[in-house]
């Protein structure tokens, strides 16, 4: 046997050993193609964190690096020790709530907006180890849990709207039409609809796809400047470091994991070694800066408004013939927007939860959890909001 099969044979031996290939029913090459399915669905998001969170003030290249480092090791670590052929990177929605709520909204500093995010990831992992997040989450009435994710949805899909030029602000009637004919607005729209139209098709890429296809043709209308493909990674320098004592050190918005790793499940990926190979992709995209540079605002809008999309259409879960359930679901959902702030939504939606049920004598629905998250938002608009 010749050296080069032996080092073959023991680097596949290694994988069997860590992710148990056999065991689950697939091979390197079936998850290697897993992971390259799954890393085309979610790249999009290389390129859409550094527009959403360059509002914010962020610099755009060292957010393109620390998207990119980010995925990697947390799609490499959900790979080697879950073995799970689960993605992770920045969240969309997250992020968007971070740029136009935490910082343009509230006025908070980026700095101090990271740091709220390394505390608040800190508080998760305690509820989630003394599982208490587990009792709140089984305690939330579903109408509640479908109306926070339709209102960030709705939320979301605003901002992309907003971003594209679709909807500007208006004093007279708060928002208006934009200009229907500008590049911004006809190349997000197509954006969107390329977005849909290939989604409903079954096309695993079509994120990525629109904002190629929209550049490109902002390039052509000169709206985009070309800056080159390949060259050394931009420096971290200005979100690593500048944050906060309490910041979150890696200078990005927080981090789930992606419904689009279900793409690489469906080719065949069974195993964290799926993940691994995204994240060793995401790696190699850190090369690829420039091509981020270049992508307009107008071409994540239509990322945006699509999942804005797919989170809104959860409200046909909700039981409209049920006013009690109704009610607050609809307050949740509209009052995200209308109000400019997630927070105040839920802060309604649950209130509204408990004056319903009380006020039509149902108050045994109420689970102590709704009762104690309702009081506490009721101090705060009491006690803070009004100060």
């Amino acid at each position: 046997m010749s050296q080069q099969q032996t080092s073959q044979s023991s680097g596949q031996g290694l994988l069997e050993r860590v992710f148990k290939l056999r065991e689950h029913g697939t091979t390197v090459r079936t998850e290697a193609i897993a992971g390259f399915t799954t890393f085309l669905t979610m790249v999009y998001i290389v390129f859409d964190n550094p527009q959403i969170l360059g509002v914010a003030g962020m610099d755009t290249s060292a957010v393109f690096v620390t998207t990119c480092l980010i995925a990697a090791f947390g799609s490499i670590l959900m790979g080697l020790f879950a073995n799970l052929p689960v993605a992770l990177a920045p969240a969309m929605g997250l992020n968007a709530f971070f740029a136009f709520v935490v910082v343009q909204a509230m006025g908070l500093p980026w700095q101090v907006g990271m740091g709220a995010i390394f505390w608040g990831a800190v508080g998760l992992l305690l509820l989630t180890i003394f599982r208490v997040r587990y009792w709140m989450i089984a305690n939330i009435p579903l109408s509640l849990r479908v109306g926070i994710t339709s209102g960030i949805g709705l939320f979301i899909g605003m901002m992309g709207l907003k971003n594209a030029g679709v909807i500007v602000a208006n004093p007279e009637t708060l928002v208006s039409i934009g200009h229907l004919t500008s590049h911004s607005v006809l190349l997000g729209v197509l954006g969107f609809f390329i977005i849909a139209i290939l989604a409903s098709r079954n096309i695993h890429a079509a994120v990525l796809v629109s904002i190629v296809v929209t550049t490109l043709l902002g390039w052509m209308l000169g709206d985009v400047h070309y800056t080159g493909i390949v060259s050394a990674p931009p420096s971290v320098a200005s979100v690593i470091g500048q944050v906060d004592l309490a910041g979150s050190f890696i200078g990005t918005s927080s981090v789930t994991a992606y419904i689009e790793s279900s793409s690489g499940v469906s080719v065949g990926g069974r195993t964290g070694l799926t993940a691994v190979v995204v994240g060793i992709l995401f790696l190699l995209v850190i090369f690829l800066s420039p091509l981020a540079g270049m992508v307009p605002g107008y071409a994540a809008a239509g990322a945006l408004i699509y999942v804005g999309v797919l989170m809104t259409s959860s409200l046909a879960r909700v039981k409209w013939s049920d006013l009690t359930e109704a009610v607050p679901a609809f307050i949740t959902a509209v009052m995200m927007p209308f109000s400019f702030s997630i927070t105040e939504g839920i802060a309604l939606g649950f209130i509204s939860y408990c004056v319903m049920k009380i006020g039509t004598g149902r108050l045994r629905e109420l689970s102590p959890c709704v009762i104690i998250v309702s009081l506490l938002f009721v101090l705060k608009i009491v006690f803070i909001d009004a100060h």
